[in-house]
């Protein structure tokens, strides 16, 4: 046993003793210090001390950091890459580093950087990424740095910040993000908020201006003028009233989805059926109802005024309709439940029976300026459909509700459609 211990010690001091060729390494002020500032060098080394606390790779020629560079070195507190060719940092390349204090990354080219690494490094105090060519920052990248104090993002190529992304950064008091090209839209008004109400030190406040729109150019942050700007809406159009109404399959079911917000709010469908789940952008046909991309007529057609038509609606295309209105300033969904139902379930009630009647006798709704109206006061749903004579199932679509559970099922009352539209579509699918 005494022979296994000095063993252990002799390899233990050997590996204190080790260190890479083109580097320094020794104790200094008590820390491990290794140096390798200078050494023209292109790859991180190998062999370094495992009790090394410091490293100074600083102006070499380091092209990237491959995962696991720095796995040799575990007790790191201190990492000094500044002035190296850095373009990017890959996912699990810092990770290990969970006592590092000190990241210096300034002045290199980075625009690939592993956020995700900075969710490990739970006791960094010093973050410097200023002088690269970082575009994004993600909300929740810096979710994990509560003990941050000094961030630095200056210089880089920053157009916005998502809200919230210094909200976790709880012991910071120093803070530079000037000389990046803000847009100065709806999603950055936060900011100019935030750096007027913190109490953390933000130098340079000149230099955090906009770069666009033209209008705003050069305009500082903080003289900002009050920009129009509200959250989006979402709401598709429903009938809540009348359940249990037959209809046949085959039918065109159309949806609309009324949004709000500024800046105009982009839609998107989200359905979800027995099939799986599919996220339409929106539009993907034209006005005229023909396909934009040169794949073919898309099974689900969503229109730029926010209508959705599913011709031949069946057994398969059952589940759950949702419409997603997203801008800068957050996003809104509304969704409905779609189901076809067995004929006397809930029986067809006096709304049914009336549509069916005007049907046969060619009336029911008429257009003006294209949206759909009733043909009368007693005609408060528009029903538009294909009949598939001899069918044995019905129709029956869900109310439209706010988030994500779908309520019971409902009849939809669609107002205001496109009558000219679905005629249209008729004419062709009949070609």
């Amino acid at each position: 046993m005494p022979e296994l211990r000095l063993l252990c010690w002799a390899a233990l001091l050997g590996m204190a003793r080790a260190c890479p060729e083109p580097c320094d390494c020794g104790e200094k002020y008590g820390f491990q210090i290794a140096d390798c500032a200078y050494r023209d060098l292109e790859a991180v080394p190998h062999g370094f001390p495992a009790n090394v606390t410091t490293l100074s790779l600083s102006a070499n020629r380091l092209p990237s950091l491959p995962e696991g560079a720095f796995r040799e070195v575990p007790l790191l507190q201190s990492l000094w890459l500044a002035h190296n060719e850095i373009r990017r940092v890959a996912a699990g390349a810092l990770a290990s580093l969970g006592q590092l204090k000190s990241l210096d990354l300034s002045h290199n080219l980075l625009s690939d950087f592993a956020w995700s690494d900075l969710h490990a490094l739970g006791a960094l105090q010093l973050l410097k990424l200023d002088s690269n060519e970082l575009t994004a920052i993600p909300r929740d990248a810096f979710h994990s740095l509560r003990a941050l104090r000094s961030l630095q993002l200056n210089h880089n190529r920053l157009h916005t910040l998502a809200e919230g992304t210094f909200a976790p950064l709880t012991a910071l008091s120093h803070l530079q993000i000037n000389d990046n090209p803000f847009d100065c839209t709806c999603g950055i008004v936060w900011l100019k908020a935030w750096a007027l109400a913190t109490a953390v030190s933000i130098p340079e406040q000149d230099n955090v201006a906009c770069s666009s729109p033209h209008v705003l150019k050069g305009t500082p942050l903080s003289r900002l003028p009050p920009l129009p700007c509200s959250a989006p809406s979402a709401q598709l159009s429903y009938q809540p009233s009348q359940d249990g109404t037959e209809l046949r399959p085959g039918f065109v079911l159309a949806l609309h989805c009324d949004t709000d917000g500024q800046p105009a709010p982009q839609l998107h469908w989200h359905i979800q059926t027995s099939g799986g789940t599919m996220e339409i952008a929106s539009p993907n046909v034209g006005p005229d109802g023909r396909a934009l991309a040169a794949s073919g007529q898309p099974r689900f057609r969503a229109f730029a005024n926010g209508s959705l038509l599913i011709p031949g609606f069946g057994k398969p295309d059952e589940g759950t309709y949702s419409c997603l209105a997203t801008n800068e300033l957050g996003s809104a969904q509304s969704s409905v439940n779609v189901a076809l139902a067995a004929p006397g379930e809930g029986g067809e009630d006096a709304l049914g029976r009336r549509f069916h009647s005007k049907a046969a006798e060619s009336r029911g709704c008429y257009t003006v300026d294209n949206e759909v109206q009733p043909s009368g006061p007693e005609d408060s749903v528009v029903i538009i459909y294909l009949s598939r004579p001899g069918s044995p199932e019905a129709a029956v679509v869900g109310e439209a509700v706010p988030g994500p559970r779908p309520p019971g099922l409902l009849l939809l009352g669609q107002s205001p459609l496109l009558l000219l539209l679905f005629l249209l579509l008729l004419f062709l699918d009949a070609f």
